[in-house]
């Protein structure tokens, strides 16, 4: 499922490509005929993206939600859309434009009252610049349950996925297993901090890297890493390789409905994290 960073950048390009223009809307695949036939002909004013939510907003008040899901895809392109292939639930043409949205979980039509809805049960969206961490941070305190599913909680901090979560209990040197209560205020503040910084750098990049100057693979000798989701980390997806800090192999054990990955030493309680000239020199 793709993580907030590129939500925001779908939001960012969609605004770009049609934001005050007159679109058209079609479903060729049927399953968003009725919402299309409403919309269609009418100016998109704007996108935006509330975690992992696509909002697409119309002049006339009414939003086209979108929830990527697992499958979801969003294509684009230039001038003349081409012959439909295969199961695009939504197209928009519009401005020389066009817009391909395939297999998402949701695509439909809400009313302002509905937005709102949307929000209120939405985290703290790192990503966003009217975000407050406040009470997702005095939540996180109170809970017995493991921080890891805490970060994962879209009603806590929207938009963080399995590798934001996972990446950033590494570089904080926090177990995924230790109960958020376990933690301070200013340890929570601190991954807070830390994902509005890598998920900044998401949006940037359009990939996600983790790993600080001092581990990349120029810097350590050893190859970068090859895997579909790219970019460098720590933990993430390494199960059994060696930690890029102390060589310890990487981890993995479910944890709630997911995989959870770290670093049994690096990660272990009380544990601390080499100094900064050693281990955290540079960013991310």
């Amino acid at each position: 499922m793709p993580e907030g960073h590129t939500i925001h950048r779908l939001a960012a390009r969609h605004r770009s490509l049609f934001a005050g223009q007159r679109v058209a809307l079609s479903s060729p695949q049927g399953r968003f005929a009725e919402g299309a036939a409403l919309l269609s002909g009418t100016v998109l004013a704007s996108a935006e993206a509330c975690g992992k939510h696509l909002l697409h907003h119309y002049a006339s008040g009414l939003t086209v939600h979108v929830h990527l899901g697992l499958y979801g895809q969003v294509t684009d392109g230039v001038g003349a859309p081409p012959p439909p292939v295969g199961q695009i639930r939504m197209r928009m043409v519009g401005g020389g434009h066009w817009l391909d949205l395939r297999g998402p979980t949701d695509c439909s039509v809400l009313s302002p009252p509905e937005v709102r809805a949307l929000r209120a049960r939405l985290g703290a969206d790192p990503l966003r610049p009217d975000a407050d961490p406040s009470a997702a941070i005095a939540r996180i305190s109170r809970s017995n349950a493991p921080i890891a599913a805490l970060l994962l909680d879209q009603s806590i901090f929207a938009g963080v996925g399995l590798v934001y979560a996972s990446e950033a209990l590494f570089r904080a040197a926090i177990g995924p297993t230790r109960p958020g209560r376990s933690l301070s205020a200013e340890q929570i503040g601190a991954l807070w901090t830390d994902l509005r910084g890598l998920m900044a750098e998401g949006v940037t990049r359009g990939r996600i890297d983790t790993v600080h100057s001092a581990h990349l693979p120029e810097a350590m000798g050893r190859a970068p890493r090859v895997d579909r989701h790219g970019g460098e980390v720590y933990v993430y997806r390494r199960t059994g390789q060696p930690c890029l800090i102390c060589g310890t192999p990487v981890a993995r054990a479910g944890l709630a409905g997911r995989n959870s990955y770290w670093c049994p030493t690096c990660q272990a309680s009380g544990s601390r994290r080499p100094t900064q000239s050693r281990a955290q020199k540079g960013s991310a």
